[in-house]
């Protein structure tokens, strides 16, 4: 449950919860559904209940047993702020990454309206960073409420991307990456709607990150955009760089 991380903007993962439920288009192919069904087969005891929302007190201290910094995403296989996970323990996991401030912490959610409304009680440390889920021009309210929140790094994660996005709020966003989808059942992402929030990040002056192109695995079609990758990173990276 604290695992190294083959996502190329993040080093390790740790996941106090564990399930979700699908809430937008973007869950459609949900990788960690698909992962946690076959850890389940395997006998992983962390999933026994499946894709089920489950709550692992026991990892809420995992990250303070890490002594080398690290950026670390947070409930890769889950979303802090379901509907299922009690406020409680929310806070907990908040003392928990404040407490660990050796390391940075990155957050992401697709329900940004429980995030605005528990954003005030909870502890912004600065190694926190906070990002919503945005596939298409449809959940742009998610960026809305995003930006009321006080992180010290608010960011966007525009993957699997399912249609332009013409007009992208960035007032208060501190990075922005984009990414197609991979895996069975995947959908294209066309050339120009990556190029288009690209062109956004740059004439706003917010650093961009290009994941993949997706296909039938995260790597198939690379990360390369017009002759390039994009690696941008926001610069409070940088305190927390071992």
């Amino acid at each position: 449950m604290g695992d190294n991380s083959a996502i190329e903007w993040t080093d390790a993962t740790w996941n106090p919860v564990t399930g979700c439920t699908k809430i937008s288009p973007g869950c459609k192919n949900c990788y960690a559904e698909r992962l946690a069904v076959r850890l389940r087969a395997m006998g992983n005891q962390r999933y026994r209940n499946g894709f089920s929302v489950t709550l692992h007190h026991d990892l809420l201290d995992l990250p303070l047993k890490w002594s080398r910094p690290r950026r670390i995403f947070v409930n890769s296989m889950s979303d802090l702020f379901h509907e299922a996970v009690p406020d409680d323990f929310i806070y907990q996991v908040f003392e928990a990454m404040k407490r660990a401030d050796w390391h940075v912490f990155q957050i992401l959610t697709k329900r940004s309206h429980r995030l605005a409304a528990l954003a005030a009680g909870l502890s912004w440390a600065p190694n926190i960073w906070q990002g919503v889920s945005v596939e298409n021009a449809r959940q742009i309210s998610r960026i809305r409420d995003l930006q009321t929140v006080g992180a010290a790094v608010r960011f966007l994660s525009v993957e699997p991307l399912l249609g332009p996005i013409h007009h992208l709020p960035l007032d208060g966003v501190h990075w922005v990456i984009v990414g197609g989808e991979s895996g069975p059942g995947r959908r294209a992402m066309e050339p120009a709607w990556a190029r288009e929030i690209r062109d956004q990040c740059v004439r706003a002056g917010v650093p961009f990150f290009f994941k993949q192109w997706g296909g039938r695995t995260p790597k198939a079609a690379g990360r390369v955009l017009d002759l390039r990758t994009w690696d941008e990173m926001p610069t409070p990276l940088a305190s927390a760089t071992p």
